[in-house]
């Protein structure tokens, strides 16, 4: 199956305060009596769009997604405060219990990946299981591979991104990013963010497609939160090699996952979610052979949505 399944509305929505100055937005759709599954968005900062509802079936599943600290319809917006990946997984501890949720399904790709090992790692016996796709572990390599090898590939695309910043600050990319995104002047602070979106964008799929820019106010909005969001992470929430998450495996390596990737991923290269496999074998490795990092090209979303029907074949969880 490689189509999203209907398009359905939720049937209960909320604001959930966390710790000042932040409030989370959450949405559940499905079935209310169903089987709890989570949705953690990419980024970070991406946030959740309706398309993500469509990746369950919704008579099966109880649907939650909700937008991650800073982003999407949580305010405030592009705040940096109080946010971290620690942060993050005490979040969907928060929502977890203010929902009533006993264990729940987590599904997460590329930064979705990583905030659903953290959650793992820290709750593993409130997960029944994990779907990963693109998988991305936060780890200096793989950010500098995203600021400057993603060239290799898509030299057009790095070329744009490179030239935004001077000459003389080409050496750490990530810093003048993210001192233009920090600063004082708007309209630097937009246009910084909205290059590194577009930088992303021109290489999420394997047969790539032309850009098109964001399209309105809240779409470009979005663009510049991602960039924001993701240069912040990337600046100050590296996971040290000795406490990687795949040092951490030990903890979750019981519950039941499956592993989704890419062959041609060059957002979140095959070598990282190689490694995952080989630390943790237990887990159900799916390579698609003609994919790149996009969730909904054919042969990824085809993987995924095979991923959530095998689930229900299992033990029923109605731990409510």
């Amino acid at each position: 199956m490689n189509k999203l399944f209907p398009e359905i509305e939720p049937y209960s929505t909320g604001f959930l305060d966390v710790d000042p100055p932040h409030t989370l937005y959450w949405e559940q759709s499905g079935n209310p009596d169903g089987v709890p599954v989570v949705f953690l968005h990419g980024g970070p900062g991406g946030g959740t769009v309706p398309e993500h509802r469509r990746l369950f079936d919704p008579a099966h599943y109880r649907i939650i997604l909700f937008d991650q600290r800073g982003c999407g319809r949580s305010t405030p917006n592009m705040c940096l405060e109080h946010n971290t990946r620690a942060h993050l997984v005490s979040d969907m501890e928060t929502l977890r219990y203010h929902l009533k949720i006993e264990r729940w399904h987590l599904f997460g790709g590329s930064w979705g990946s990583t905030l659903a090992l953290s959650y793992a790692s820290r709750h593993p016996e409130k997960c029944l299981s994990l779907t990963l796709r693109g998988i991305f572990l936060l780890s200096q390599e793989e950010v500098d591979w995203f600021l400057y090898g993603m060239g290799h590939i898509f030299p057009e695309a790095f070329e744009t991104f490179s030239t935004f910043i001077p000459e003389d600050e080409r050496g750490d990319l990530l810093r003048a990013y993210y001192k233009r995104m920090t600063g004082p002047d708007k309209a630097t602070k937009e246009q910084a963010g909205l290059t590194w979106e577009a930088y992303e964008a021109r290489c999420a799929s394997h047969r790539p497609r032309p850009y098109s820019p964001p399209s309105n106010e809240d779409s470009t909005k979005n663009a510049i939160t991602l960039g924001l969001m993701e240069a912040h992470y990337f600046t100050h929430d590296i996971i040290p090699e000795q406490v990687s998450l795949l040092s951490q495996i030990d903890r979750f390596r019981h519950i039941p996952a499956t592993i989704v990737q890419g062959r041609y991923d060059v957002i979140c290269p095959i070598k990282t979610a190689y490694k995952l496999h080989k630390a943790w074998p237990e887990a159900k490795y799916v390579i698609v052979p003609d994919a790149g990092h996009a969730m909904l090209e054919p042969g990824i979303l085809s993987a995924l949505i095979t991923a959530t029907e095998d689930l229900k074949k299992g033990p029923a969880h109605h731990d409510i």
